[in-house]
């Protein structure tokens, strides 16, 4: 559009300027036979007056007549036709002046002719001649300014055209612009629906599946403390009586050889520290799988008792600040085992000096706080093994809990655990519930070894 529009002012500037050149070349035709017939109507009045100053038309005439020859001469350049026209005009034009010029001699020698005054019919049909000429020229004048009109109004009917078609080509194109915007719309904003579908059911699906792991890793951890019950159980029952069992006949074999084999009471001896050996160490797995304080004396106490044994194990400073809480038994042994597995840990890493356990509740929520001053970690950086904090979390929120861990390196760590209130106050006895065991193990296996075995005295 941009080379149709120059094109059409280029060429429109081309026209206006050859019909300027066609109005000044037809005002010369016009001016030239105009000053012809002022040269004759000067040599007229020379001839009737004999009065120089009569004379100063007819020399202006001639000067304009050169003129208008040579103004001419430019104006028809490269055109054949206006060119022989124009010559033939000159001719006439220079035969007229001629006979002027010599009408005028005569005048001023005192011989004039006759019909130097009156026109003859030769001088008519001259004059005639030169008229038609200069007719003819303006006619092609005439008609070079209709082409050149003609040529114009193309030019700018090609430049409407050309407009049109552009502005017609414009709102075709804005109309099928707008047409694709809107499909685009429709189609970004089905696929969004789509997405969001899609997200939804993932969603959906990522809140199922995280249910049923959570509810697989509830399972295991019940199944877990189900199975270390049963084999607590086990070891307290059927070990326990086998332990007993032996501990009274050796006490009663000691009974019988008392004062008579030195080396066979040496041998009874031997074998009771072994007994007492196996009794600790049936205790303390006993108290490993399933711990025996939790069900008789609650969780305060079971918790400084596990403190304690990890101060002297550790020498770690320990500061404990427990108070009676509200929990169900599963609750209770849940933070049993976090509690465990952060004292676990704290050895492990922390490389801790100071370890403090808080336990209370406030406001219908029970708050369990394990903090030391170790190494720390940071919190941003993910670990590259957690499966201690990940079992801690899943456990804690099986029971409806939250668990947060707050750390950063050289400022040590808090483990802070939040559960609702529920069950009965876990003070210093909380009796026997199911799932535990069935009374404290303070009787064959833990109870005191310095009786039967150390008893003398006849069975």
């Amino acid at each position: 559009m941009v080379i149709i529009s120059e094109g059409s002012h280029w060429r429109s500037v081309s026209t206006l300027e050859r019909l300027g050149s066609m109005a000044t070349a037809s005002d010369g035709v016009q001016g030239l036979q105009q000053s012809i017939l002022d040269a004759e109507t000067g040599q007229r009045g020379y001839l009737l007056t004999g009065r120089p100053e009569q004379l100063v038309p007819y020399h202006q005439a001639l000067l304009d007549i050169r003129a208008g020859f040579a103004f001419l001469d430019g104006s028809y350049g490269g055109q054949a036709q206006s060119t022989a026209v124009l010559d033939q005009l000159r001719a006439l034009t220079l035969a007229k002046l001629s006979e002027l010029a010599q009408s005028i001699s005569r005048r001023d020698s005192g011989a004039r002719a006759p019909n130097d005054l009156v026109p003859t019919d030769i001088d008519r049909q001259q004059m005639n001649a030169i008229r038609a000429l200069a007719f003819e020229l303006l006619e092609h004048e005439a008609r070079r300014v209709e082409e050149g009109r003609n040529d114009l109004q193309r030019t700018l009917m090609i430049s409407r055209i050309g407009v049109a078609t552009l502005s017609a080509m414009c709102l075709l194109a804005l109309y099928l612009y707008l047409q694709q915007s809107a499909a685009l719309k429709a189609q970004q904003l089905a696929l969004k629906y789509t997405v969001q579908a899609e997200r939804d059911r993932l969603e959906i699906e990522v809140k199922r599946r995280t249910a049923q792991l959570t509810e697989l890793a509830d399972h295991l951890q019940t199944a877990r403390e189900d199975e270390r019950l049963r084999l607590a159980r086990n070891l307290h029952d059927e070990l326990g009586a086998l332990l007993t069992s032996a501990k009274l006949d050796a006490a009663r074999v000691k009974s019988r050889l008392a004062g008579t084999a030195p080396e066979a009471l040496e041998r009874l001896a031997h074998l009771v520290e072994t007994l007492n050996q196996s009794i600790a160490l049936g205790r303390s797995i006993i108290e490993d799988l399933r711990p025996s304080t939790l069900s008789n004396l609650g969780l305060v106490v079971t918790l400084d008792i596990l403190m304690r044994e990890f101060a002297e194990r550790s020498n770690v400073e320990v500061a404990c600040n427990l108070a009676p809480v509200a929990l169900a038994a599963s609750a209770e042994l849940m933070v049993y085992r976090v509690v465990q597995e952060a004292i676990t840990n704290i050895s492990k890493y922390a490389k801790a000096h100071q370890v403090w356990l808080d336990l209370g509740s406030q406001d219908s929520q029970v708050t369990v706080s394990v903090r030391d001053d170790g190494v720390g970690f940071d919190t941003a950086v993910e670990p590259t093994s957690a499966y201690g904090l990940l079992g801690m979390r899943f456990r804690v929120e099986a029971e409806g809990g939250a668990l947060r861990v707050s750390s950063a390196p050289g400022q040590g760590t808090e483990l802070r655990v939040t559960l609702p209130v529920s069950g009965t106050s876990s003070g210093t006895s909380s009796g026997t519930s199911s799932g535990t065991l069935p009374g404290p193990l303070s009787g064959p296996l833990i109870g005191p070894l310095s009786g039967p075995f150390n008893d003398t005295r006849p069975a």
